[in-house]
Protein backbone atom coordinates (compact mmCIF):
# COMPACT_ATOMS: atom_id res chain seq x y z
CA UNK A 1 0.00 0.00 0.00
CA UNK A 2 1.36 3.43 -0.93
CA UNK A 3 2.21 5.94 1.78
CA UNK A 4 -0.53 8.63 1.65
CA UNK A 5 1.67 11.27 3.27
CA UNK A 6 3.08 13.97 1.00
CA UNK A 7 6.82 13.81 0.31
CA UNK A 8 9.18 15.30 2.89
CA UNK A 9 8.94 19.08 2.78
CA UNK A 10 5.36 19.15 1.46
CA UNK A 11 3.71 19.65 4.86
CA UNK A 12 4.45 22.29 7.47
CA UNK A 13 6.67 21.08 10.31
CA UNK A 14 5.94 22.66 13.67
CA UNK A 15 8.47 22.45 16.46
CA UNK A 16 7.01 22.36 19.95
CA UNK A 17 8.64 22.35 23.36
CA UNK A 18 9.54 24.52 26.30
CA UNK A 19 11.55 27.69 26.04
CA UNK A 20 15.20 26.76 25.66
CA UNK A 21 14.54 23.45 23.91
CA UNK A 22 16.06 24.80 20.68
CA UNK A 23 12.98 25.32 18.52
CA UNK A 24 14.32 28.42 16.76
CA UNK A 25 17.90 27.21 16.38
CA UNK A 26 16.89 23.77 15.13
CA UNK A 27 14.03 25.22 13.11
CA UNK A 28 16.26 27.53 11.05
CA UNK A 29 18.64 24.69 10.22
CA UNK A 30 15.85 22.21 9.54
CA UNK A 31 14.14 24.63 7.15
CA UNK A 32 17.40 25.11 5.24
CA UNK A 33 17.89 21.33 5.06
CA UNK A 34 14.34 20.76 3.78
CA UNK A 35 14.40 23.72 1.40
CA UNK A 36 11.51 25.38 3.22
CA UNK A 37 10.98 28.83 4.66
CA UNK A 38 11.40 29.24 8.41
CA UNK A 39 9.22 31.33 10.67
CA UNK A 40 9.25 31.87 14.41
CA UNK A 41 5.63 32.19 15.56
CA UNK A 42 6.70 34.58 18.34
CA UNK A 43 8.17 36.94 15.73
CA UNK A 44 4.91 36.83 13.79
CA UNK A 45 2.94 37.61 16.95
CA UNK A 46 5.21 40.59 17.64
CA UNK A 47 4.64 41.88 14.08
CA UNK A 48 0.87 41.44 14.36
CA UNK A 49 0.67 43.10 17.79
CA UNK A 50 3.18 45.85 17.11
CA UNK A 51 4.88 45.31 20.46
CA UNK A 52 7.06 42.78 22.29
CA UNK A 53 5.72 39.59 23.83
CA UNK A 54 6.72 40.94 27.22
CA UNK A 55 4.60 44.04 26.54
CA UNK A 56 1.67 41.95 25.30
CA UNK A 57 1.73 40.01 28.58
CA UNK A 58 2.07 43.21 30.63
CA UNK A 59 -0.56 45.30 28.80
CA UNK A 60 -3.11 42.72 27.62
CA UNK A 61 -2.36 39.61 29.69
CA UNK A 62 -1.48 36.03 28.89
CA UNK A 63 -4.97 35.15 27.64
CA UNK A 64 -4.82 37.81 24.91
CA UNK A 65 -1.34 36.64 23.97
CA UNK A 66 -2.53 33.01 23.68
CA UNK A 67 -5.47 34.06 21.50
CA UNK A 68 -3.14 35.95 19.16
CA UNK A 69 -0.76 33.00 19.14
CA UNK A 70 -3.58 30.62 18.13
CA UNK A 71 -4.66 32.90 15.28
CA UNK A 72 -1.10 33.43 14.01
CA UNK A 73 -0.34 29.69 13.97
CA UNK A 74 -3.63 28.94 12.16
CA UNK A 75 -2.70 31.52 9.52
CA UNK A 76 0.81 30.08 9.12
CA UNK A 77 -0.65 26.60 8.65
CA UNK A 78 -2.92 27.88 5.88
CA UNK A 79 0.05 29.21 3.93
CA UNK A 80 2.75 27.30 2.03
CA UNK A 81 4.63 24.50 3.83
CA UNK A 82 7.36 25.82 6.12
CA UNK A 83 9.11 25.06 9.38
CA UNK A 84 7.53 26.88 12.30
CA UNK A 85 9.02 27.34 15.77
CA UNK A 86 6.03 27.67 18.08
CA UNK A 87 5.95 29.33 21.47
CA UNK A 88 6.16 27.00 24.45
CA UNK A 89 2.45 27.30 25.26
CA UNK A 90 1.06 27.09 21.73
CA UNK A 91 0.66 23.30 21.64
CA UNK A 92 -1.30 23.44 24.92
CA UNK A 93 -4.26 24.96 23.07
CA UNK A 94 -6.57 22.14 21.88
CA UNK A 95 -7.65 24.10 18.77
CA UNK A 96 -4.02 24.72 17.81
CA UNK A 97 -3.13 21.04 18.36
CA UNK A 98 -6.08 19.97 16.20
CA UNK A 99 -5.12 22.37 13.40
CA UNK A 100 -1.51 21.16 13.51
CA UNK A 101 -2.63 17.52 13.44
CA UNK A 102 -4.90 18.24 10.47
CA UNK A 103 -2.40 20.10 8.31
CA UNK A 104 1.15 19.65 9.59
CA UNK A 105 3.66 17.50 11.42
CA UNK A 106 4.44 18.26 15.05
CA UNK A 107 7.92 17.61 16.42
CA UNK A 108 8.49 17.88 20.16
CA UNK A 109 12.03 18.84 21.13
CA UNK A 110 12.06 17.28 24.59
CA UNK A 111 14.74 18.66 26.91
CA UNK A 112 15.67 17.93 30.50
CA UNK A 113 15.50 20.57 33.21
CA UNK A 114 19.24 21.21 33.42
CA UNK A 115 19.51 21.95 29.69
CA UNK A 116 16.48 24.28 29.80
CA UNK A 117 17.81 26.18 32.81
CA UNK A 118 21.22 26.63 31.18
CA UNK A 119 19.78 27.80 27.88
CA UNK A 120 17.13 30.15 29.25
CA UNK A 121 19.66 31.76 31.55
CA UNK A 122 21.49 33.03 28.47
CA UNK A 123 18.55 34.90 27.00
CA UNK A 124 16.03 37.31 28.50
CA UNK A 125 12.64 38.40 27.23
CA UNK A 126 10.79 35.40 28.67
CA UNK A 127 7.74 36.72 30.53
CA UNK A 128 7.00 33.46 32.34
CA UNK A 129 10.49 33.49 33.90
CA UNK A 130 10.57 37.16 34.82
CA UNK A 131 10.70 37.86 38.55
CA UNK A 132 10.67 34.18 39.49
CA UNK A 133 12.92 31.19 40.08
CA UNK A 134 13.51 29.86 36.54
CA UNK A 135 14.28 26.31 37.74
CA UNK A 136 11.00 26.13 39.67
CA UNK A 137 8.96 27.65 36.84
CA UNK A 138 10.50 25.37 34.21
CA UNK A 139 9.99 22.32 36.44
CA UNK A 140 6.33 23.24 36.90
CA UNK A 141 5.89 23.83 33.16
CA UNK A 142 7.48 20.44 32.43
CA UNK A 143 4.93 18.71 34.70
CA UNK A 144 2.03 20.58 33.09
CA UNK A 145 3.10 20.54 29.47
CA UNK A 146 5.12 17.38 28.86
CA UNK A 147 2.07 15.07 28.93
CA UNK A 148 0.47 17.28 26.24
CA UNK A 149 3.67 17.67 24.21
CA UNK A 150 3.84 13.85 24.17
CA UNK A 151 0.90 13.96 21.73
CA UNK A 152 3.25 15.33 19.06
CA UNK A 153 3.77 13.24 15.94
CA UNK A 154 7.50 12.94 16.57
CA UNK A 155 9.52 13.23 19.79
CA UNK A 156 13.20 14.12 19.62
CA UNK A 157 15.38 14.47 22.70
CA UNK A 158 17.11 17.83 22.68
CA UNK A 159 20.62 17.30 23.94
CA UNK A 160 23.71 19.37 24.54
CA UNK A 161 25.09 18.56 21.09
CA UNK A 162 25.77 20.47 17.88
CA UNK A 163 22.44 21.62 16.38
CA UNK A 164 23.23 19.84 13.13
CA UNK A 165 23.18 16.48 14.95
CA UNK A 166 19.70 17.21 16.28
CA UNK A 167 18.58 18.31 12.81
CA UNK A 168 19.89 15.01 11.40
CA UNK A 169 17.75 13.13 13.92
CA UNK A 170 14.67 15.21 13.07
CA UNK A 171 15.14 14.66 9.33
CA UNK A 172 15.50 10.90 9.85
CA UNK A 173 12.35 10.83 12.00
CA UNK A 174 10.44 12.81 9.35
CA UNK A 175 11.37 10.15 6.79
CA UNK A 176 9.83 7.38 8.92
CA UNK A 177 6.26 6.22 8.29
CA UNK A 178 3.74 8.22 10.31
CA UNK A 179 2.93 5.25 12.58
CA UNK A 180 6.41 5.45 14.12
CA UNK A 181 6.05 8.54 16.26
CA UNK A 182 8.70 9.12 18.88
CA UNK A 183 11.49 8.24 16.46
CA UNK A 184 14.77 9.42 17.82
CA UNK A 185 13.41 9.67 21.32
CA UNK A 186 14.84 7.84 24.22
CA UNK A 187 13.24 7.48 27.64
Amino acid sequence: MANPDPPLGQKPVLLVGLMGAGKTSIGRRLAARLGLAFVDADDEIIKAAGCSIEDIFKIYGEEAFRDGERRVIARLLDEEPRVVATGGGAFMNPATRAKIAETGISVWLRADLELLVRRTDRRGGRPLLKNSNPREVLGKLMKERYPVYAKADIVIDAKDEPPEVTVDRVVEALKEPSDSSAQGAQP
